[in-house]
């Protein structure tokens, strides 16, 4: 996409770092842009999170000249990192059905493509805010083709104009495909109910599923949350549903609203 960006004539490129199913620190990507990742031989390593442990040398004398004429952008999750407990390999790997062992050496290739980034280019990623968003994609962005990473809120928040728009309201509701442990961890709807909560808003999440200690974001400025499925379904068909789902989901709110508006003129009238 950026190298189709790049044809097209773009002069800035932004890019949105979310949800991945590879965790190879943006090497592929910088690889498709020119960068040649080289192993002891001087030979290209292979594609794929499981090659980096080869790497030996960053070669960037057939990188694609144009990324020197614009400007990337990269909206991402800034709680993301590259390396360390808090690493792309060890929250991730899990998830994507990676086994214990698969996790260690996904890790110990990262840390050795972090160290190989900071021999050949003096640049401490490894535990750079935002350099694990997307199995690691934003250390590719930032080291090897020069983008420049952003708190994605930041990023929503120029176009969305919120901080106008909150201390107009009387009620903040954002929404999450998933709620879970992991939304506080500078997830959209814990950033939004944080900006609602300096105003003393109350906030409530739509959301498609509630995962795993979903709770803890409770204590991070979400008063209410709830799944927007109404009968069990496949993925596909809650992807389908989901504009239908989300409007009739906010109306129950809004007649819930209005019940707890009931029982208070009936509190005061007694």
């Amino acid at each position: 996409l950026i190298k189709a960006a790049l044809d097209a004539g773009a002069e800035r490129i932004l890019v949105g770092c979310g949800d991945s199913g590879t965790n190879d620190g943006g090497a592929g990507m910088a690889q498709a842009l020119g960068v040649k990742l080289l192993d002891e031989n001087g030979s290209s390593i292979g594609l794929g999170g499981s090659e980096l442990i080869k790497l030996k040398q960053i070669d960037f004398s057939q990188r694609d000249p144009r990324l020197d004429n614009v400007v990337i952008d990269v909206a991402c999750n800034w709680h993301n990192l590259l390396c360390g407990d808090r690493g792309v390999a060890k929250v991730f790997g899990p998830q994507k059905g990676a086994s214990p062992e698969i996790v260690e050496q996904m890790a110990l290739g990262l840390e050795h493509y972090a160290a190989v980034i900071a021999g050949d280019l003096g640049m401490d990623i490894g535990e750079m805010p935002g350099s694990g968003a997307s199995g690691g994609l934003g250390t590719g962005l930032h080291a090897l083709i020069g983008a420049t990473l952003h708190p994605r809120y930041d990023i929503v928040m120029q176009y969305l104009e919120l901080d106008n728009l909150i201390p107009e309201v009387d009620l903040v509701i954002t929404a999450e495909g998933c709620i879970d442990f992991q939304t506080p961890r500078g997830k959209i709807p814990a950033e939004v109910a944080k900006r609602a909560k300096s105003y003393g808003l109350p906030v409530i999440a739509l959301v498609g599923t509630v995962g795993e200690g979903a709770e803890i974001n409770f204590q991070h400025g979400i008063d209410y949350f709830t799944s927007i499925l109404t009968h069990p379904c496949g993925l596909n068909e809650a992807i389908d549903q989901t504009a239908t789902l989300l409007t009739d989901a906010a109306e129950q709110i809004a007649r819930l609203l209005l019940v707890g508006k009931e029982i208070r003129r009936c509190t005061f009238t007694d």
